[in-house]
């Protein structure tokens, strides 16, 4: 039996798509027969959940560690300090074989070239593509010192995991990876709660105002402000009865982010949400008639997997990759021309005025769901694994003579 750890930042129930990532790897694995441990950042304490081992690795602010995540620059190492030396202590009682981390922020970059146990990196968002353009002088050395340690991760990689094959491409130019270092394109897969829950939803009554389903931080890369632009647009002839009457739900966004020159005809459709529970999510999604995720860029891309799994209509933007691949391939929703306002909005109308147009879409949507299954997730990452493992012996081997 393979014997393997995961490196999150955070764990289910804790609602982000890195936590939600880290479980669907992890219990594809233990599908797989694999004994599996996950080091989560954001607990304390062991605890077993659907067969993972969550061993809690969070750091208490008055440690030393916890003043060391107050400086600039260096306060990124305190994660991946604690992180190693948990690992590592698990690894002295019963070894693992191969060792599983995210790349943003690089939570396991302590542990990379170990002639003891092979890294993977499964890439996810660099911290670099989630960066405001407009930085202190703090948050510089801080940026600077993120993506030097995320590339360093990388290279001490035994294999890399990306998404698509674009992803992995443009992750290999950023961190200036060897092309000879297996890099492979593994897609994440969908929870059986989710396919559960997706396939019991009816597509809500053509009944006004429609819901609109935005889901994700207010940040530039999820074109946050941009679709911001595109409401505040369209709300006005919603108001001149041009288009029929909507609402948005911002799952993740708390009011403080809203722009603060947002007109009233657009504020008073926003609900912002906050972070909340898988269960609020899941709701919120059958409650939809049109998902909003017009992202410059998203690595996993789970939410247009999960859009697609309900028979949502996608509005997304052509300048993703992932959005390329999950929207307009499929068919399963519109994309906007640029991740820009009025490009946005045009979209958007069409998806309003149309009921043939959602009904046409939400069909494509529900014959592409179900691409991603746990069992291709847990076989294909074994395999990397296997061929990580494989490779680090052979290097081992050749430092040894």
């Amino acid at each position: 039996m393979m014997r393997t750890a995961l490196i999150a930042w955070d764990y289910p129930p804790s609602p982000s798509g890195l936590s939600t990532a880290a479980r669907e790897i992890a219990e594809s694995l233990v599908a797989q027969g694999c004994d599996v441990t996950v080091f989560s950042g954001d607990r304390s304490g062991t605890s077993m959940s659907d067969g993972v081992r969550i061993v809690g690795c969070a750091i208490p602010e008055r440690s030393g560690l916890g003043r060391l995540r107050t400086y600039a620059g260096i306060g990124h190492v305190a994660a991946p300090r604690r992180f190693r030396d948990a690992l590592l202590s698990a690894h002295a009682a019963v070894p693992f074989d191969v060792v599983e981390a995210t790349n943003w922020y690089a939570p396991a970059v302590l542990l990379g070239g170990r002639r003891d146990l092979p890294l993977v990196t499964r890439n996810s968002t660099p911290a670099s593509w989630s960066r405001e353009s407009r930085l202190s002088p703090r948050n510089r050395l801080d940026a600077w010192a993120a993506d030097m340690l995320e590339r360093r991760q990388a290279n001490g990689s035994a294999a890399l995991i990306s998404n698509t094959a674009e992803h992995g491409r443009r992750i290999a130019e950023l961190y200036g990876l060897d092309a000879r270092r297996p890099h492979a394109t593994i897609g994440l897969s969908l929870s059986q709660t989710v396919l559960t829950r997706a396939g019991e939803a009816e597509y809500p009554p053509a009944e006004e105002p429609f819901r609109l389903l935005f889901v994700g931080r207010a940040e530039a890369r999820k074109g946050f402000h941009e679709f911001m632009d595109a409401i505040a647009r369209v709300a006005e002839e919603a108001d001149a009865g041009l288009v029929p009457d909507f609402q948005v739900d911002l799952l993740g966004v708390p009011d403080s982010d809203l722009p603060e020159k947002l007109p009233a005809s657009a504020r008073r459709r926003v609900h912002a949400l906050g972070r909340q529970p898988d269960g609020v999510l899941f709701d919120l999604y059958e409650a939809a008639h049109i998902v909003a995720a017009p992202s410059r860029y998203e690595s996993f891309g789970l939410v247009y997997q999960e859009a697609i799994a309900f028979g949502r209509p996608i509005l997304a933007s052509a300048e993703d990759p992932s959005a390329r691949e999950f929207v307009g391939q499929t068919g399963a929703g519109l994309l906007a021309s640029a991740t820009e306002g009025r490009a946005i909005a045009e979209r958007l109308r069409e998806l309003l005025t149309s009921g043939t147009l959602r009904e046409e879409l939400r069909m494509k949507a529900l014959r592409a769901a179900g691409t991603f299954t746990r069992a291709t997730l847990g076989r294909q990452t074994l395999e990397v694994y296997q061929q990580a493992i494989a490779g680090h012996r052979g290097t081992g081997a050749a430092r040894a003579s």
